[in-house]
């Protein structure tokens, strides 16, 4: 009898599509939109064309973080744009130039790469990212991005966890994050 009904889940789990890997660290199916958070205070607008944000003089680690935009059904995006900026080494953002913020879009395959350096915590904040993510005719998603393990997460009250990165660690630190946006 067990094994007859143990069968059974096996055949119709067999049965189940496949769903691509996600690098968030809680694992999502496509149909779930990426959350939507507050931009903040310091966004601001035309910001340069540009993948690396890297900051020559800071003394704050390298970071890349990497992904895809998918829709809903799993699909890859292309040409979306997406924005992105953050705090510098010291919790402060740049409000009068373009300091760690840029904006770039994904290749064919709905992939993006960002090459910066890891922000400090803005006070009162988890240490984060700020992205705005649009597939071309879409409206804007904006969200953050998190680091987990985070001391600041359990205090900061925007902070979710599906939110989070993945990261690894090496000469450089390597985050992903897969966006899931309506198209």
């Amino acid at each position: 009898m067990v094994s007859s009904i143990r069968r059974r889940l096996l055949v119709a789990a067999a049965a189940l599509p496949a769903l691509p890997a996600f690098a968030q660290s809680r694992s999502l199916t496509c149909g779930d939109l990426t959350e939507a958070q507050t931009e903040g205070p310091f966004f601001k607008t035309k910001t340069p064309l540009r993948a690396s944000l890297v900051e020559a003089s800071s003394k704050a680690p390298g970071l890349i973080v990497a992904g895809q935009v998918l829709s809903q059904s799993c699909k890859p995006v292309a040409h979306v744009l997406l924005d992105f900026w953050h705090a510098d080494e010291d919790g402060e953002y740049d409000n009068r130039g373009f300091r760690y913020r840029g904006h770039q879009f994904t290749d064919a395959e709905g992939r993006y790469r960002l090459v910066t350096n890891v922000p400090a915590e803005y006070p009162g904040r988890a240490r984060h990212i700020h992205v705005k993510v649009q597939a071309p005719g879409q409206r804007v998603l904006t969200t953050q991005l998190y680091f987990p393990g985070e001391a600041g997460n359990r205090r900061d009250g925007l902070y979710r966890r599906d939110l989070e990165m993945r990261i690894t660690s090496g000469a450089r630190s390597e985050g992903t994050f897969d966006f899931v946006v309506e198209v």
